[in-house]
């Protein structure tokens, strides 16, 4: 088996998460690892809150906070809206932690004394009012490349090319529609056509293997064609510090937000390794060439995932053009894939906190289950093309799928089982149709299983409900209600000794998606109900001395093995509590009132 880290986008601290940003990164991210961990594979998963940067500077003035305490505000409901969508992180922590700080630094130090930052004099954007740098991707206009509006900073997503900011026709602040001035100012570039062919390599190697999405593979070397050094520096006092004497005192001159967010994944992996009790723990899925990893995010940050850190994993091992030697942290491994989920819009808009086109996580979560969120995401997601959330679809969904189909098939079997015997009963002679549908199921989790793998979650779910319907027939075909004389009571009890033991198997299936009632449904079937273990909420202290804060981990050694359980002949099952809530068509026009939009 192998050992995978599941490196999880970090949510920006600067709000609250809407469902859209947990569509693309939160619920496909822990699909995968739940089954990887169940398949007997070792992960690691981990992320935290992204909380540096020239945004939260504007959100916090606009709260009346410090940026700290915007980030401690915002970081703790963060965890919470992740926990409360069972996200099964080994940690998730945030980057105003001093190990990240230093984790950032020594990062930066190796790719510094390699010889890949050019320092330079370039061109920064300032906000007039406010004098504040402003963020590439706070700026708008027209790309000089393709013609497109809307292009940002950073990059155009029409064309794919890398731009900067002074490049754009007509630049704009999104932040409050200023035209932004721009003035020299000096900072570390990161020599990226110095390791522009070791990239090219990397993603020659990724496409034959076949594995990477194509708008992922054809998007990431798309922007290698016109390749060009980029600023890892800026001018901002709110954020972590140049290692270098002369910088480290300067109070404006700090790390770009993106250099120390993607490095996130490895400095929360050296933190759980810490927290461990094993403080080189985390080598194992970093410096080990055979372990693999998955980085899980929406579209619009491929261009930092397939170029950018890889850039800086390539410049700190030493792997370009300009040589290099080794440093303390060793050969670190590059993304095995890059799993980039498309846009989720909502009712046909785009989602948007600041005209309200929008649905928070903890909203949605205080009126609905978890897990009928989780299903609506995972049969009708963003997984390769931009989708809508409806509340009709939702509702729709809901009832029609896990309600009447498998919350029904649920009821079914253990209502029956209750009402006839109290206990699993033992099967007698199976017929072909017995034997059908059980080769069902069972086959069901290779077909299953390997969709997950490869990050189809569309399919694997379409298949795992394939085999719902499936069963659901095997009942009405049957008919065990039907059964009721004495000399019936064997046949009766074989039935429903076969749809237990599919219950179970889709159960197990379907776990990974819908955690929080497979938990239900295996205690419903008599088990323990900790099919799938759950995340905590954990208050820490600082490893370093700085102050504490809460993280999101948790011990998912308990997880059932990927395949069939079979049932205890004997256990006994009373008449069950529904399992999904059915939803009341009615609140399709209750919810879009909320949202100010006409039914």
């Amino acid at each position: 088996m192998s050992r995978v880290l599941s490196a999880v986008a970090w949510p920006y601290a600067n709000g609250p998460r809407h469902i859209g940003h947990v569509a693309g990164f939160g619920v496909p991210s822990d699909v995968f690892s739940r089954y990887m961990r169940m398949a007997g594979h070792e992960v690691l998963m981990v992320s935290g809150s992204d909380e540096h940067g020239t945004p939260i500077l504007i959100a916090a003035d606009e709260a009346g906070l410090t940026p700290q305490q915007l980030v401690d505000r915002n970081h703790r409901l963060i965890t919470e809206d992740l926990a409360g969508l069972g996200i099964s992180y080994d940690l998730y922590t945030r980057t105003t932690t001093r190990n990240h700080h230093a984790v950032v630094q020594e990062l930066f130090t190796g790719v510094y004394e390699n010889g890949y930052f050019v320092e330079k004099t370039t061109f920064g954007a300032i906000s007039p009012s406010t004098g504040r740098t402003l963020p590439d991707r706070y700026i708008e206009g027209t790309c000089p490349i393709c013609g497109a509006d809307g292009a940002r900073g950073d990059q155009c997503d029409n064309c794919g090319n890398q731009l900067d900011p002074a490049d754009l026709i007509n630049p704009v602040s999104k932040i409050n529609g200023e035209t932004p001035e721009f003035i020299e100012t000096q900072h570390f570039l990161l020599d990226l056509p110095a390791l522009a062919e070791a990239l090219g390599e990397w993603l020659d190697e990724r496409e034959a293997s076949g594995t990477w999405r194509p708008n992922v593979i054809k998007f990431s070397k798309n922007i290698l064609a016109e390749i060009r050094p980029r600023a890892m520096t800026r001018d901002i006092d709110w954020g972590i510090a140049v290692p270098l004497d002369g910088w480290r005192e300067n109070p404006t001159k700090k790390l770009y937000v993106w250099f120390d967010a993607v490095i996130g994944y490895l400095s929360a992996s050296i933190e759980w390794a810490r927290r461990s009790g094993d403080a080189d723990a985390w080598r194992k899925w970093w410096n080990d060439p055979q372990a693999l990893s998955y980085y899980f995010m929406g579209k619009d940050n491929i261009t930092f995932h397939s170029q950018i850190w890889p850039a800086e994993l390539l410049a700190y091992n030493g792997k370009g053009s300009n040589g290099g030697t080794e440093h303390a942290l060793g050969q670190l491994n590059l993304p095995t894939e890059v799993v980039s989920s498309e846009f989720l819009t909502m009712e046909g808009r785009k989602f948007s906190s600041s005209k309200k086109v929008v649905i928070y996580v903890a909203d949605l979560l205080s009126r609905y289950q978890a897990d009928a969120f989780r299903y609506f995401v995972a049969a009708a997601g963003p997984e390769s093309q931009d989708s809508d959330f409806s509340w009709g679809e939702f509702v729709t969904r809901t009832n029609s799928e896990l309600v009447a189909g498998w919350g029904n098939l649920v009821s079914r079997t253990a209502t029956l089982i209750a009402k006839n015997f109290g206990e699993i009963p033992a099967a007698g002679a199976l017929t072909d149709a017995d034997r059908a549908v059980l080769a069902a199921t069972e086959r069901a989790f290779a077909e299953v299983g390997e969709l997950i793998g490869r990050n189809r979650m569309r399919q694997s779910i379409g298949e795992a409900m394939r085999a719902v319907g499936e069963v659901n027939k095997y009942v009405t075909d049957s008919e065990p209600w039907k059964l009721k004389e004495e000399a019936d009571r064997e046949r009766l009890g074989t039935i429903l000794h076969v749809m237990a033991q599919c219950v179970s198997d889709l159960n197990t299936l379907l776990s990974p998606f819908l955690p929080f009632t497979a938990n239900q449904i295996d205690a419903i079937l008599g088990g323990a109900g900790d099919l799938q273990p759950m995340p905590e909420i954990v208050g820490v202290d600082d490893l370093d001395g700085g102050p504490g804060y809460p993280i999101i981990t948790g011990d998912y050694s308990g997880a059932h093995a990927w395949g069939r359980h079979p049932i205890v002949v004997g256990t006994p099952i009373a008449k069950p509590s529904p399992v999904f809530t059915k939803l009341d068509p009615a609140i399709v026009d209750e919810e879009l009132g909320r949202l100010g939009l006409t039914p």
